[in-house]
């Protein structure tokens, strides 16, 4: 089984792209602290590359930025590659799954607010529902 939770922090602004047939990436990074501190006293902080495709991706893009404290849920996934210069890389990415958004809405501006609904859109009301009348006990 391959499944990894992270919990911390954006390290800089996600980034969306497509890929050349035309589905939605966005890449980012989290800074995540070790429950435990080192020989020095001090704690160790891990850097995660993560992934979101698709409506995920967007959704992260459009909401996180730097700072903003997220949930990350999905699989490590190791890509060799060659460097420029010929030499044999390995790189490991966190693909999510689910992304959930931890920064307090309000929180000094740097919550996930939503994007304001334009003014001509009208919300729609709530009306009483009886669905209790075909119920047979």
């Amino acid at each position: 089984m391959n499944k990894v939770f992270l919990i911390g922090n954006l390290t800089r602004d996600p980034e969306l792209t497509e890929t050349t047939s035309g589905v939605s990436l966005c890449r980012f990074a989290i800074a995540v602290n070790r429950n435990y501190g080192g020989a020095d006293g001090e704690r160790k902080t891990d850097f995660f590359n993560i992934v979101a495709w698709r409506g995920l991706g967007e959704t992260v893009a459009r909401y996180a930025k730097k700072g903003n404290k997220v949930a990350v849920s999905g699989s490590i996934e190791l890509r060799n590659y060659e460097d420029s210069q010929g030499v044999k890389r390995t790189g490991v990415d966190i693909v999510a799954q689910d992304v959930e958004f931890l920064t307090p809405k309000g929180n000094g501006g740097d919550g996930f607010d939503a994007p304001a609904a334009p003014s001509d859109r009208k919300r729609a009301s709530l009306q009483a529902f009886d669905d209790d009348s075909d119920i047979p006990f």
